[in-house]
């Protein structure tokens, strides 16, 4: 009988032990191929770890329509955005990464026709030219426009949505512009 014990002791404890064993290997491989992939990040960003600091300049109106504010808000949202989501330093001018804009589009347009050729719903698309510079890379250097979207019923005006459809367009406005920047998406 303690023959019988002695050989499940020692199994169950060479067995518990190579456990522990692949375990830590696992482990140790895991972190050794994440810091070898050199630029990666939990955020979902791809900067080069010789970026320190970003500029935004201030986007300004471009087409008539919209609020007045939207511009100031826009960019103010951006800025918090790379602050929460990289490491870089915010700079008034001279970053490494430089972002400015213009909002160049602020239309309400008829969608979802109807069988009596009547829209069903108005869209609101918002449109942003967006000229980014990376001090350190020219090859990754844009000038693009983004545009995003949000639909409202025909039979309300766009005074009456305004307020609620615009956190939405400007959340994934810039998303779209991080992604494409920061993310290199």
């Amino acid at each position: 009988m303690t023959s019988f014990l002695k050989d499940n002791f020692n199994k169950n404890y060479i067995t518990s032990f190579a456990k522990k064993v692949m375990f830590i290997l696992f482990i140790f491989n895991t972190s050794f191929f994440i810091s070898s992939c050199g630029i990666y990040s939990f955020s979902g960003t791809n900067l080069s770890p010789d970026l320190k600091t970003f500029s935004i300049v201030n986007f300004t109106m471009g087409t008539a329509g919209g609020p007045a504010n939207l511009p100031q808000r826009l960019t103010e949202q951006l800025k918090e955005y790379f602050q929460k989501n990289t490491s870089l330093t915010s700079l008034p001018s001279g970053g490494d990464l430089i972002l400015e804009g213009s909002i160049t589009g602020y239309d309400v347009t008829p969608a979802a026709p109807t069988a009596n050729d009547q829209a069903g719903l108005n869209r609101l698309n918002v449109t942003v030219q967006v000229r980014f510079t990376n001090g350190k890379d020219e090859t990754k250097n844009f000038d693009q426009a983004f545009t995003y979207y949000a639909d409202f019923p025909q039979d309300q005006t766009l005074d009456q949505n305004e307020a609620r459809l615009l956190p939405t367009i400007q959340e994934n406005l810039i998303q779209q512009i991080f992604n494409k920047s920061a993310a290199d998406w």
